[in-house]
């Protein structure tokens, strides 16, 4: 179960870059009557998740995000920091959202690596497959996602707060994880990992990739490309009660060019995306100039780069 120790720990990591914003100052006014009264509701059996802020962002697809209030996110911390070790461990090395020392950069240049160590060095033809799972966060299944948590928490009143966490939030009856919960970047591995052992241990598939709901494999041939796919799809349907987006999975060699996190791989470069790159431009400023130059430092862009810091020199 929680303790008080846990609640301070779980602030002071939950509140990184965040000590500016007003809902947090608020609540650190009073920190340590919020947290004593957040461990006594939790010791007594009386707390209750609050209702989500909802808004809209553009990234640039339209994206509904449910913030929770700070009380309810310190206790996502606390949830994270107990139970993260426990699959940390079990998942495989090729899983890169939301983990450390992992990421999007690190996916893409790992897909790179087994490009390069499939085809040879560039001297055999190999097949990439892109996939992504449709609506992933609206099709989680609840009881399905509790299943897999409770393998590894036997505590009753832990399992009981779990619960009570992800019943909190449906898109659909018995369905759904909130986008914007740190619980949930946790619950999209726990979840996947079951495919990732699938496409591993039983399809043998050897160079695999996953970003969350995003993965790459690399095949020999086109057929055995749209083959594992057509596994993989039944697996999801089966087990995870998830289908793959039939409008997005893509075949192709590696001399097309993969298109990956916002990068087109091709044997002799990273390519940033056009659409990336464009966006880029229209919302680069002073103020955020560095993660877009970012992008640019791992990939083979310097035209673009040169554009985005002509743009930063005017403003």
């Amino acid at each position: 179960m929680i303790d008080v120790e846990n609640l301070f720990f779980a602030w002071e990591m939950f509140r990184r870059g965040k000590r500016n914003r007003d809902d947090v100052m608020v609540f650190e006014r009073h920190l340590e009557d919020n947290l004593f009264d957040l461990h006594d509701d939790l010791a007594n059996g009386l707390y209750h998740h609050q209702p989500y802020e909802v808004f809209t962002v553009h990234d640039p697809k339209q994206r509904i995000i449910h913030k929770a209030c700070v009380r309810d996110r310190v206790l996502h911390q606390a949830l994270v920091n107990i139970i993260e070790p426990r699959y940390e461990r079990r998942f495989i090395h090729d899983s890169f959202s939301c983990r450390r020392e992992k990421g999007t950069h690190a996916a893409v240049n790992r897909l790179r690596t087994f490009l390069c160590r499939a085809s040879i060095n560039n001297t055999k033809t190999i097949f990439t497959v892109k996939c992504d799972v449709r609506k992933f966060f609206d099709s989680i299944d609840h009881e399905i996602l509790l299943e897999l948590l409770f393998r590894h928490i036997h505590d009753p009143k832990t399992r009981e707060l779990f619960r009570h966490v992800i019943k909190g939030f449906a898109s659909s009856p018995g369905k759904g994880i909130p986008l914007g919960n740190l619980t949930s970047q946790l619950f999209a591995n726990i979840y996947l990992h079951e495919l990732d052992w699938f496409v591993k241990q039983k399809l043998g598939v050897k160079h695999y990739v996953r970003y969350c709901d995003d993965f790459v494999m690399v095949a020999s041939s086109r057929r055995e490309g749209f083959e594992v796919t057509g596994r993989c799809d039944a697996f999801l349907r089966s087990r995870l009660k998830l289908e793959l987006h039939s409008h997005k999975i893509h075949v192709r060699t590696w001399e097309q060019g993969v298109d990956f996190l916002g990068y087109v791989i091709l044997p002799h470069a990273i390519l940033l995306r056009k659409e990336t790159a464009k966006r880029a431009i229209r919302n680069i400023s002073a103020k955020n100039s560095s993660s877009y130059l970012g992008l640019c430092a791992h990939s083979d862009s310097y035209e673009w780069e040169c554009l985005m810091r002509n743009i930063v020199g005017k403003t």
